[in-house]
């Protein structure tokens, strides 16, 4: 009889969409979409991207050095998102082993520069592939939030500060 509890207790819960879709065979296209977009910019940042940044405004290449270490930063967040839930979809990792690991990826916790007046001196593909990949970041987060829950008070006090993370980006572009 407790058993038949236990079954009927697990049939009452709702099904939530997003931790099916995370723990299913439905998520290998995100997983695909993800990791194309990680290949992408990494050839674009490689290849055309160091060429059309030569021909930048100092203020707009200034601009595309620090957006291009947020791009590559919040792709290496994403990639480590997506594998984790490769992980545990193909039984790697247990549920538990997923959420633990999971606390070290910030999904969303990084700025952008879009409203900045040089933006639009960026080349387009550039600016495409921020687009695109804060686009595919929110819906991680979204899907992150709604099988793990919100971020904690705890989280929100530990994440950095913006300024002095603006602050950290320049001096890194100033030292290349």
């Amino acid at each position: 009889m407790t058993s038949q509890k236990v079954e009927s207790d697990e049939r009452d819960q709702p099904i939530r969409l997003a931790e099916h879709l995370a723990f299913s065979r439905s998520f290998q296209p995100l997983f695909n979409d993800g990791m194309t977009l990680v290949d992408e910019t990494a050839v674009y940042l490689d290849g055309a991207g160091r060429l059309e940044s030569k021909v930048l405004s100092r203020q707009a290449a200034t601009l595309y050095a620090a957006e291009s270490m947020r791009l590559t930063t919040r792709l290496m967040q994403i990639a480590s998102w997506l594998l984790l839930q490769r992980a545990a979809n193909q039984g790697d990792m247990s549920r538990a082993q997923v959420e633990a690991e999971k606390s070290k990826v910030k999904l969303e916790g990084i700025g952008s520069s879009q409203e900045s007046v040089h933006f639009p001196e960026l080349p387009e593909a550039f600016r495409d592939l921020v687009d695109r990949v804060m686009k595919l970041e929110r819906r991680i987060a979204m899907l992150d939030r709604e099988i793990y829950g919100g971020a904690t008070d705890e989280d929100r006090e530990t994440s950095a500060n913006p300024v002095a993370e603006q602050l950290n980006l320049l001096k890194t572009a100033f030292r290349a």
